[in-house]
């Protein structure tokens, strides 16, 4: 069975950091590129960031330079690393995991960035 579980998000203060992981299962999870969206109420889900599977990462502007994603093959999971949060970085986050043509979406975490 093919899960994709995201944990770690939660409430924090603007200017705080949080670490979201997205762990695994049920697919050979080195051969995939793993993503990172996220939707905020009212709008369209947006690619936040990706990494492949030779490690290479790519980061939406918004983000770029405060937000690291990385994986960690052996166990399976990847990671978001968020600094310097906004309240614009408010959303559910979500782990999307692509091999064409198989493709799996976690089911979503809560980040919430308020004073």
């Amino acid at each position: 069975q093919v899960q994709l579980v995201e944990s770690g998000g939660g409430l924090v203060q603007p200017g705080g950091p949080l670490r979201l992981s997205c762990a695994a299962s049920g697919f050979t999870f080195s051969s995939y590129i793993i993503s990172w969206y996220r939707q905020a109420p009212g709008n369209k889900r947006e690619l936040v960031a990706d990494i492949r599977t030779t490690g290479t990462t790519n980061y939406a502007d918004s983000v770029k330079g405060r937000f690291t994603a990385s994986r960690d093959n052996a166990k399976n999971t990847v990671y978001l690393q968020m600094n310097s949060l906004k309240p614009e970085d408010t959303a559910v986050y979500y782990c999307y995991a692509v091999f064409k043509p198989r493709e799996y979406w976690g089911q979503g975490v809560q980040v919430t960035v308020s004073s």
